[in-house]
């Protein structure tokens, strides 16, 4: 028997739900117990006081480059607009589009990219096909761009990772080659492929024109590197922009593998790890809290406002459209 048919074997087993359930927990588990243990050895008063002493200047110019990179962002789902053919009008799909984005960042992918989204655009009309599709090209658009940025800065500006890693520079360029080349070929795929449609559990995927994958990669890179920005900018340009950028993309695959919401403790504990050797460790932390604030936090601040607002509209929508059928059926 193959490893592939054990596991589907595995799987048809009553058990196994409860083993997928205890094994996330438990890492789940380890992973809080590190961060834990972790922030009982840091200085807390001098991290705070260190927050207190930045330049106003300086937090002025990072929230405007972490309100650049939602802005980009927003655009992800106007490629799902084009690449499904509804009919939104592009406010609506941009405001969505942050909305659940900034639901994402602090509550997990499952409360904001999907839920966030089926919500408000099946109560615009759109049915759930479509939804999926537009979920679905907007994750590639994410990640396409991450893949090329990543596997850029891992190949030609690996970083130094801590011993205990057991990941060396050679690896780390082997990742990063890999990963240009998953971005190659989705162009590559998208420019020359003479199939052009799949059908996967029953939903039809459509291969985008290259043009529109142009389009992806340019959007999604824009937005990482816009995120690399704004965390350079907080470290008053004491670290090099590609290494910044580097730790931040290591630092978002760890928060997501980590399943700690909004990866809480993982992004500082992944900079206090690569970067500890050139910054104090208060100074880094300062840093990345910051960066939350104007990144996370400010901008959930704002979606829930607008969610809230696009609530209320589609209320209104519905007692408008509810009204002339009730009249009518007292004639």
């Amino acid at each position: 028997m193959t490893i592939a048919a054990t596991v589907r074997r595995w799987r048809q087993q009553p058990w196994w739900p409860w083993a997928q359930r205890l094994v996330i927990g438990g890492f789940f588990v380890f992973v809080a117990s590190l961060l834990v243990i972790q922030a009982r050895t840091i200085e807390w008063g001098e991290v705070f006081s260190a927050m207190r002493g930045y330049p106003m200047p300086v937090l002025a110019l990072a929230a405007a480059l972490a309100a650049a990179s939602h802005v980009i962002y927003s655009g992800f789902d106007l490629i799902g607009r084009h690449y499904t053919g509804h009919r939104l009008k592009a406010p609506t799909v941009m405001g969505i589009t942050f909305v659940s984005y900034a639901f994402n960042l602090n509550l997990g992918t499952v409360v904001g990219a999907v839920a966030m989204r089926v919500r408000l655009y099946s109560r615009l009309g759109l049915d759930a096909a479509m939804i999926t599709r537009i979920v679905g090209i907007s994750m590639l658009t994410n990640w396409l761009g991450y893949f090329l940025l990543a596997g850029l800065a891992f190949a030609w500006w690996p970083l130094a990772l801590p011993p205990d890693w057991h990941v060396g520079i050679g690896v780390l360029r082997a990742v990063g080659i890999a990963l240009v080349g998953v971005a190659l070929a989705y162009l590559g795929l998208c420019a020359m492929s003479v199939r052009r449609e799949w059908s996967v559990r029953g939903h039809q995927i459509a291969l985008p024109s290259l043009r529109v994958a142009l389009v992806q990669l340019a959007l999604s890179c824009a937005n990482w590197a816009m995120m690399g920005a704004t965390m350079f900018v907080l470290l008053q340009g004491k670290v090099a922009y590609p290494m910044v950028l580097g730790v931040l993309l290591i630092g978002a695959v760890a928060g997501l593998l980590s399943r700690v919401p909004a990866g809480l403790g993982v992004l500082e504990a992944v900079f206090v790890a690569l970067l500890g050797a050139r910054l104090p460790d208060t100074a880094l932390i300062a840093a990345v809290l910051l960066y939350r604030a104007v990144y996370y936090w400010l901008p959930l601040v704002v979606a829930a406002l607008l969610y809230l607002a696009m609530e209320a509209g589609a209320r209104k929508l519905a007692v408008t459209d509810a009204a002339p059928s009730s009249q009518s059926s007292r004639v």
